[in-house]
């Protein structure tokens, strides 16, 4: 169990996703972190209008230490940028000042996928370790009863993933239409826009998939799909 060449063929997909991804996400935003919004705008700027606008009048724009660090935190409504993100007046920058403001709409409109999100949080941070630890106790021990709790609880962390689809699918929709609609980004801009928050979401599908495909390997490697066990 220690070393199963079934794990890396079944996770492969996961994994191929998950490199492609990474590598779309940095180059992206290093390239367009060079292009110039048409509008002059920093993204603090962008994501503040963009609250003004929408009468959000609650939430902080704060600038938050390391790269790509960016994230919208409902507990305090604060949006928390990176500094190239908060700072410059980037097509990048603009693209994921826009997406995370696209949460606190959200918030502020009860978006039922991020409250789900958000009360999914404490079993996905106990999920994130325990179950690991317990599947490979249960493996070492040769306890079957151990593993397949070990799957049940890591069935939360896939929970999870999937659910965080639909929320960071439906920000970047929002972050489009908010710097089209109220004109803080060109058509030039738009195009810069869509590839940085395209490669963005595509993180969250290849974790998604990778969790989905870990879960497929040790309901094969127990015998519950697929009929037959090692155990």
């Amino acid at each position: 169990m220690m070393f199963d060449p079934m794990y890396f063929v079944i996770l492969a997909p996961g994994f191929i996703l998950a490199g492609w991804a990474a590598i779309k996400v940095k180059g992206n935003f290093a390239r367009y972190s060079k292009v110039r919004a048409s509008r002059g705008m920093t993204g603090a700027q962008v994501a503040r209008e963009i609250l003004r606008r929408n009468n959000i009048n609650d939430v902080d724009v704060v600038e938050t230490g390391g790269a790509l660090s960016d994230h919208y935190d409902p507990r305090t409504r604060t949006v928390r940028l990176s500094p190239d993100v908060y700072q410059l007046p980037s097509v990048a920058s603009i693209a994921v000042a826009a997406h995370e403001v696209g949460h606190a709409i959200q918030h502020a409109k009860d978006y039922a996928p991020l409250a789900l999100r958000s009360a999914a949080v404490p079993i996905a941070r106990i999920g994130s370790y325990a179950p690991w630890i317990i599947m490979i106790g249960g493996f070492l021990l040769q306890m079957t009863g151990m593993v397949y709790l070990g799957v049940i609880l890591f069935t939360g962390t896939v929970a999870f993933q999937l659910i965080t689809l639909p929320v960071e699918f439906d920000a970047s929709a929002r972050a489009k239409h908010e710097l089209e609609h109220l004109g803080l980004a060109t058509a030039s801009d738009s195009v810069g826009v869509k590839k940085v928050l395209s490669a963005a979401a595509m993180t969250y599908v290849a974790g998604a998939l990778t969790a989905i495909l870990t879960l497929l390997y040790y309901l094969l490697r127990l015998g519950i799909i697929g009929g037959s066990s090692d155990d």
